[in-house]
């Protein structure tokens, strides 16, 4: 196998999105199938991988997930290996992510844990959404590769190299994207009686949306209802006939999630009589909370808080989004953040993570394997 920072440069210059990543996986397997084979399981499924390493003497499976799908983003980072893909990025730090589970599962294979482990290369965690699928066909098709515990980490931009951060309990959000599609009747302007404005309607609608988090939730419970585009009409004499919002949902707890969507619907009928017209809604990619199994997390940060290249962090929870949390819904484990020292944060056009987290974190994962499956 390559060295890891050739890994993580050829893997970022060939960037794809959700279930596109053909030339990723293709990468990865030519990767996997340098190791040695004799204690290797590989399945493939849709542009995901999955790798099964057995174990020494085996009582339960570990699982570590990756993501591996780039962003619709053109870099800016002006680096030698930049993106070879117009308008692709690796601005999330996938490529980091898999070049650290390559690393893990090269060490693995040269010096097997006493449990069996499993690495899950997941596509389209960006959108729209590959965990929930692919853990679907795990528990269908594929039962023996499902984990008994599962890990992942994703890049912190904005802490240093060698601190993890994390926390028992709600670390990530419920997250949901949100598209509203208006559509009335486009008219000349001197006749605006003739035409149904969904300039008008639209713009009716959005008010009454930021109403919702203020006076429908719970102030207890934090939620975020973000309109962050707003598309309607042609030119400067046409009423529009057609208007669409864009934005995001996110809250700290399922329900919540849940009584804002209803809320959403009870306005978009509103709006239909109140305008005339119809409202399509689309909630898009929706991903559940990333929930980190108490006991797990201790253990984790516990490890991390006496390794001495570690600045262990129990950090506050985040409204940001990963699909991850679907596995940690069936499965117990954890997320962590890992610093990678970069003043640009995710998805930023010049984020560019410190290579020198790949030497650091691949042999503090192997360390705490090797210590959870000794006890």
């Amino acid at each position: 196998m390559k060295t890891l920072l050739d890994i993580r440069r050829d893997l970022h210059r060939i960037p794809e999105l959700g279930f596109k990543e053909v030339k990723t996986q293709a990468y990865l397997l030519e990767q996997i199938h340098s190791l040695p084979q004799d204690r290797l399981t590989i399945v493939t499924w849709k542009t995901g991988i999955v790798v099964k390493v057995e174990g020494l003497q085996p009582t339960q499976t570990i699982g570590w997930r990756t993501d591996i799908d780039g962003l619709p983003i053109t870099e800016a980072t002006d680096v030698a290996f930049s993106s070879e893909h117009l308008g692709r990025m690796h601005a999330c730090g996938h490529d980091m992510h898999m070049t650290v589970a390559l690393g893990l599962l090269q060490k693995i294979v040269e010096s097997p844990l006493n449990d069996h482990m499993v690495f899950l290369f997941q596509p389209a965690e960006e959108s729209p959404g590959g965990a929930l699928p692919m853990l679907h066909w795990l528990k269908e098709e594929q039962p023996e590769l499902m984990p008994d515990k599962i890990f992942a980490y994703h890049v912190a931009p904005e802490y240093s190299v060698g601190t993890i951060a994390t926390r028992p309990g709600l670390l990530f959000a419920n997250t949901s994207e949100l598209y509203m599609d208006l559509v009335g009747k486009e008219g000349h302007a001197a006749y605006p009686h003739q035409a149904k404005d969904m300039s008008i309607a639209a713009a009716t609608l959005l008010l009454q949306l930021q109403s919702i988090v203020s006076r429908v939730v719970n102030p207890m419970k934090p939620a975020v209802l973000t309109i962050g585009k707003f598309s309607s009409g042609t030119v400067q004499n046409i009423i529009s006939g057609h208007a669409r919002l864009e934005g995001t949902i996110r809250t700290m707890d399922a329900s919540t999630m849940t009584l804002i969507k209803e809320k959403i619907e009870v306005f978009c009928h509103a709006t239909e009589i109140a305008f005339d017209c119809d409202v399509k809604i689309d909630y898009g990619s929706s991903y559940y909370q990333v929930y980190n199994n108490e006991d797990i997390a201790n253990d984790f940060l516990a490890f991390a808080e006496q390794h001495e290249a570690t600045n262990a962090i129990h950090c506050e929870a985040a409204m940001t989004g990963e699909d991850f949390g679907y596995f940690l819904k069936d499965i117990p484990g954890m997320l962590f953040w890992a610093g990678v020292d970069s003043p640009f944060g995710l998805h930023h056009a010049k984020m560019n993570p410190s290579e020198k987290v790949l030497d650091y974190l691949v042999p503090f994962v192997d360390k705490y394997f090797r210590t959870l499956t000794s006890k």
